[in-house]
Formats: C-alpha cells, sequence, structure tokens
C-alpha cells in the first residue's frame, strides 16, 4: 500500500505524544524530528520536509496547543492541515472551454503509462457524459497507436489516427474532426522517450503552440519517487504543464513524489492511478490524501466508488428484500458483482479508517469473491432461491461444477444462513438497501 511505511512511522511518532499528560517544547521537536526523518525515508525533498515540519513546529509550540487539554490531538490536527496544505489545499479540476472541443494533451517519458491514462482519463469523462475522442500521436513507439485503439474499444471511444503521419498534422486533424462529429473533448496521446531529450521537447512545444490546449497534464511514474519530481519540473519549466497525473500508486512506491510535486513545480497533482483497470483512475484530493497518510482512512472516496458502482433501481430491490426477510443467493451473487466494481478488497478496506494498519500482513485473496461467485453459479435456480434442499449430493455436484471442494460449499451456505439470520434481526433498519450497521462480515 502506497505511504505504508511513511504512515507507520508518523502513527508511532503520534503515540508517543498520546502518552503525555502535556507536551513540552522538547517533545513536538523531537517528534518532528521523527517525522521528517520518515519523510525523506519516503523519498520526499529534503527542502519540502523540513519546511514542512518547520511549519509544524512553529504552529505547535503556541501557547493555545501546549495548555490545551489534549496538546497531542492538536498536534495532529496541525499536521493534517499543513500536509494537506503541502498536497495541495483543493481538488483541482480539469478546466473545460467555453467554445468545444476542450483540449488536453498528455506528455510524460516512456513507460509512465501515458497511453493507458489516456484511455482511463476518456472513459471518467464518458461517464461524467462527455464525448471525448483519443487522438493518436505517438507515431514512434512501436504499436502505440494499437495499443490506444485496443483501449479506445474496450471503453467504447473513437480513437483519431493517421499512421506514421505528422504528430502536428494527426492532432490537428483531430480537433477538426471532432468539431465536425460532435466531440467535444479531445485528449493527445503524444510521443514519449526512454530519457528527456531536445527533439521530445521540441515536438511537445510544438504540439502547444499548435493546440493551444486547456490542459496539459503530466504523466509522472510514482514508483520512480524523486526522479518523477525532477522529471515534473522539467517538463513544467519548458510547457508550463496545468497538473499531473500521479500513475502506479498501487504499487509497493513510497509515494514521496505525491508530497513533493506542489511545492517544487507549483502545479497540482489532478489525478491518481491506482489500479491496472481503466476504472482505477481518481480525482486527487489533497485533504483526503492526507487523512490516508494519518491513518484516518478515506471514507468519502470509499463513499463516492460504491455510488458509482450503485444501481438504484437494484437497491430499492433489496431493501424491499431485505424488509421482508426475502435475500435469497441471486441477491448476494448481485451484491458480490456490485463490490467488484469498486475494486479490489483490499483497497476497498484500506480507506476505512484504522482498518488500513490492520491489513499491513494481510494477504486478502480477491479469488475468495470469484469463488463464491462459481459456488452460487453452480446452483440451479431453485438451490439459490431455497439453499435449504441442498442435500449431500447437490453440494457434490456444485463443488464439481465450481471446481471447489464439498467443504467451500458448507462455508459458504454456513456463512449464508448466518447473514440471513442478522438480517432478519435488523431487517427493520436497513434503508436504500445499506445496513445502518455495516457490510456483514463474510469474507475470510
Amino acid at each position: 500500500m502506497v505511504f505504508e511505511s511513511l504512515s507507520e512511522k508518523i502513527s508511532s511518532a503520534f503515540k508517543k505524544l498520546k502518552s503525555k499528560g502535556k507536551l513540552s517544547e522538547k517533545d513536538v521537536k523531537s517528534s518532528m524530528r521523527e517525522v521528517r526523518l520518515a519523510l525523506l525515508e519516503a523519498d520526499v525533498n529534503y527542502k519540502v520536509a523540513k519546511d514542512f515540519t518547520d511549519k509544524v513546529i512553529e504552529r505547535a509550540i503556541g501557547e493555545q496547543v501546549m495548555e490545551s487539554l489534549t496538546p497531542a490531538q492538536m498536534v495532529i490536527k496541525i499536521v493534517n492541515e499543513e500536509l494537506t496544505t503541502l498536497l495541495g489545499e483543493e481538488r483541482n479540476k480539469l478546466n473545460f472551454s467555453s467554445k468545444p472541443p476542450t483540449v488536453i494533451m498528455l506528455c510524460g517519458l516512456q513507460g509512465s503509462g501515458k497511453t493507458t491514462h489516456a484511455a482511463k482519463l476518456a472513459l471518467m469523462l464518458k461517464k461524467q457524459g462527455r464525448r471525448p475522442l483519443l487522438a493518436a500521436c505517438d507515431v514512434y513507439r512501436p504499436a502505440a497507436i494499437k495499443q490506444l485503439q485496443v483501449l479506445g474499444a474496450g471503453i467504447g471511444v473513437h480513437v483519431f489516427e493517421r499512421g506514421k503521419q505528422s504528430p502536428l498534422e494527426i492532432a490537428k486533424e483531430a480537433v477538426s474532426y471532432a468539431k465536425d462529429y460532435g466531440h467535444d473533448v479531445v485528449i493527445v496521446d503524444t510521443a514519449g522517450r526512454l530519457h528527456i531529450d531536445e527533439v521530445l521537447m521540441k515536438e511537445l512545444k510544438d504540439l502547444k503552440d499548435l493546440l493551444d490546449p486547456q490542459e496539459i497534464l503530466l504523466t509522472a511514474d510514482a514508483m520512480t519517487g524523486q526522479d518523477a519530481v525532477n522529471i515534473a519540473k522539467s517538463f513544467n519549466d519548458l510547457l508550463d504543464i496545468t497538473g499531473v497525473i500521479l500513475t502506479k500508486l498501487d504499487g509497493d512506491t513510497r509515494g514521496g513524489a505525491a508530497l513533493s510535486i506542489k511545492s517544487i513545480t507549483g502545479k497540482p497533482i489532478k489525478f491518481i492511478g491506482d489500479g491496472e483497470k481503466l476504472e482505477n483512475l481518481e480525482n486527487f484530493h489533497p485533504d483526503r490524501m492526507a487523512s490516508r497518510i494519518l491513518g484516518m482512512g478515506d471514507m468519502l472516496t470509499l463513499i463516492e466508488d460504491a455510488t458509482a458502482s450503485f444501481n438504484k433501481k437494484q437497491a430499492e430491490k433489496m431493501a424491499m428484500k431485505l424488509q421482508k426477510n426475502s435475500f435469497d443467493l441471486d441477491d448476494l451473487k448481485d451484491q458480490l458483482i456490485q463490490i467488484k466494481k469498486m475494486g479490489p478488497l483490499k483497497s476497498i478496506l484500506e480507506k476505512l479508517p484504522g482498518v488500513g494498519k490492520q491489513l499491513k500482513d494481510v494477504d486478502i485473496d480477491d479469488r475468495i469473491m470469484d469463488r463464491t461467485f462459481s459456488i452460487i453459479l453452480s446452483m440451479t435456480p431453485e438451490e439459490r432461491k431455497k439453499p435449504n434442499i441442498i442435500n449431500p449430493s447437490r453440494k457434490k455436484r456444485i463443488a464439481t461444477g465450481s471446481g471447489v471442494k464439498v467443504e467451500d460449499v458448507n462455508k459458504l451456505l454456513k456463512q449464508f444462513e448466518q447473514m440471513q439470520k442478522v438480517m432478519k434481526k435488523f431487517g427493520g433498519k436497513f434503508r436504500k438497501g445499506i445496513p445502518k450497521f455495516g457490510f456483514p462480515k463474510f469474507f475470510g
């Protein structure tokens, strides 16, 4: 999990503060020294880390904090506020042209995930009701155009390409095509290189001058750590980028780039890529990221994820079933589908306050959900409606059909029986398909 080590070390420093009834200036400076070391180990720029802890110390040793009833909590509040400021204070939205099409130019080094994130951004905009067009202007990398076409076909977004023609001509024709065919956004996938060079930068500068884009977004690979910040600075110096898409934040990365980019470049992180699926692109919310770093969870993003995969009609139908105590295995199957749309189970649970730390050494296998799904699908419609008719011979057939052991079928039926008991008990407390007491414990 991104920021895992940083989060642990900051929590450790806070734990020492919480153990003290009153805080001295020495206590605050000692804990901030630990925080600064943790930031440096997370690959945060040295000056950024020093300035951050100096600001916290300056605010934390004030009389109001030292003499408060909960000084440690006040220090944590200050750290949270300063972290949010460091990350950008507020979410930066995309700038859209008042006269379509809006042109969004993506740039970055080869391997940073530029082409994939062009498609991710197109999908996000499509879900918002826009009609994006992908322009294939990377004519140098082998199969780059084909990759964009495959991604575009997968999300139902048209890709404009002209083979190995000049990138400037392709971009110009793409904008004309968008105007003629009603596309209100053009996402230009530009060429990358293995390193920054004059040829790459001149082409990007020429594209910028030609298109006058509303957005120039740099895709920066979080796995490269401090190098991502240096790359962002180089691109910004030449192109005056409008924002950053920080990719691969789901990997085993220290995350220092996210904490340094805004301070070094003055440009905000607008999106983060946190998974391989095309749905795995999130708006970057500095306050929510600060909460996640401090182990406070990210309930707002979790709620938004749930809302995005939420089917209103199905929820109303589910609410009625729960009130009548008629929830069956078909309904469970439908709920599993909704949960899968929200992403991997571990990433969902990590957004819950206080849960992330507990999952540090826990390997949550998403195949558990897939096996459950397979078992249910191996049942007849009647068995899914009335699980109590499933006798030993039926269990054996279901196990064979789903590729699991009979014990796994027994376990599912037992857990489902327990769920039904809980739902019967709380049946009157359900609203719109969501129980007030939280999700029933099911996986494990």
